[in-house]
């Protein structure tokens, strides 16, 4: 096995960051670590996005027939590691790595040339409705129901966790069409047009005090036929395609990566400065084993990539990857916030927090990482069942 790239993806990363350097402000790295993006800081985004998407950038994977450049997912994921080493701000996500790639697999010919071409230029911002209140990683007990009505469904209910619900253009949803039938067989699964009448949106304050997090209520929406992805009541089908993209990316483990090297640069100052607890063995012993963890889920990302590249949809390595890079998340968190001490638990703004707050914001924002995207208990039965050939218990 050869894990060296080839030379020209060595060039597509060095013309990536020599473009990092030029179009992001200096101190954008600072203001992106909060989890949220203010009006001004989206649009600031919605602006970085649309040069990417000028340069094919963001769907570089995609036929060229739907924006993209023909290039593997291993490009893809260059792109996804530069983006996230450098803090830029990557929104658009929902549309690129999960919208797209699903409609692909499963969408009408006239859905891709509608949709795709959009969100490769970045200009349409998506969202996910796919948790409910009573439904979350028993996702299939979700209740928001969809009634055919002619040409259209009628759509009624209530959507939660609705990450940047709040600036989005549309949305994926997942609504029970056939309440009779057993819960895995009666979904659809629809694209829905965030403006339509009926829609409300109110914020969720998440546990760092920022809103990325919406509630979405629908009441007697009109979403048109033409806009269900794939067979009636078969939704579970393509809602599994998008878990399984969602579950592959590279972006948390790399973001996080920049900042563990930025504590052991504070470690080294301070051992450099004669401070005792800077220069213990078990310290560096950690953060060592942490150095090597960090390169196993990157490693990880890249063994999907590497499958996507051979045409494969990859399931249980999703699973694999994201179960170790959240987990893994969540231990550099604690460690660092450790390291720093007291201090450590200061916030953004506060004039002695070490990294600018940083580290407070990562250990709280890691709570959810094991739960967003499905749990880890989920992803363990995943790998068990559909890796190990284990059976259910």
């Amino acid at each position: 096995m050869d894990f060296r790239f080839t030379p020209e993806q060595e060039a597509l990363r060095a013309e990536l960051r020599a473009f990092l350097r030029q179009e992001l402000p200096p101190d954008w790295k600072v203001e992106n670590d909060r989890e949220e993006l203010s009006p001004e800081e989206f649009a600031f985004s919605q602006r970085f996005a649309r040069k990417l998407g000028e340069r094919g950038w963001l769907t570089m994977a995609w036929p060229k027939e739907y924006g993209g450049r023909n290039a593997t997912q291993i490009e893809q994921t260059i792109f996804a590691e530069e983006m996230a080493y450098a803090g830029a701000p990557l929104g658009f996500g929902f549309g690129t790595q999960l919208v797209g790639p699903t409609l692909m697999v499963w969408g009408t010919e006239e859905q891709k040339r509608r949709f795709l071409p959009p969100i490769a230029r970045a200009e349409v911002f998506w969202c996910q409705g796919f948790s409910e209140p009573g439904a979350g990683s028993d996702l299939a007990s979700l209740q928001t129901r969809a009634e055919r009505q002619g040409d259209d469904y009628i759509i009624n209910g209530q959507k939660i966790w609705t990450s940047e619900g709040q600036y989005a253009d549309w949305m994926i949803l997942l609504a029970r069409t056939d309440p009779n039938a057993p819960k895995h067989r009666g979904i659809s699964y629809f694209l829905v047009d965030m403006k339509s009448p009926g829609i409300t949106i109110t914020p969720l304050i998440n546990l760092m005090g920022t809103h990325a997090f919406n509630q979405v209520y629908f009441d007697n929406v009109r979403v048109p036929a033409a806009n269900r992805v794939g067979e009636e009541n078969r939704g579970w089908y393509v809602a599994t395609t998008t878990l399984d993209f969602e579950r592959t990316g590279i972006s948390r483990v790399i973001w996080a990566l920049r900042q563990f090297e930025e504590v052991v640069d504070l470690v080294r100052e301070r051992a450099a400065r004669g401070e005792a607890w800077a220069r213990r063995p078990a310290l560096r012993h950690r953060l060592a084993e942490l150095r090597i963890e960090f390169e196993v889920a990157r490693l990880l990302c890249y063994r999907v990539a590497w499958l996507q590249t051979k045409g494969a949809i990859p399931n249980y390595e999703s699973s694999m990857a994201k179960l170790f890079g959240s987990e893994l998340n969540q231990r550099f968190g604690a460690t660092a916030i450790n390291v720093l001490g007291l201090a450590g638990q200061l916030e953004p703004g506060s004039r002695w927090a070490p990294l600018q707050g940083r580290i407070e914001r990562t250990y709280m924002a890691g709570v959810s990482y094991t739960i967003a995207g499905g749990t880890s208990e989920i992803q363990r039965n995943i790998i068990a069942q559909r890796g190990l050939g284990l059976p259910r218990g």
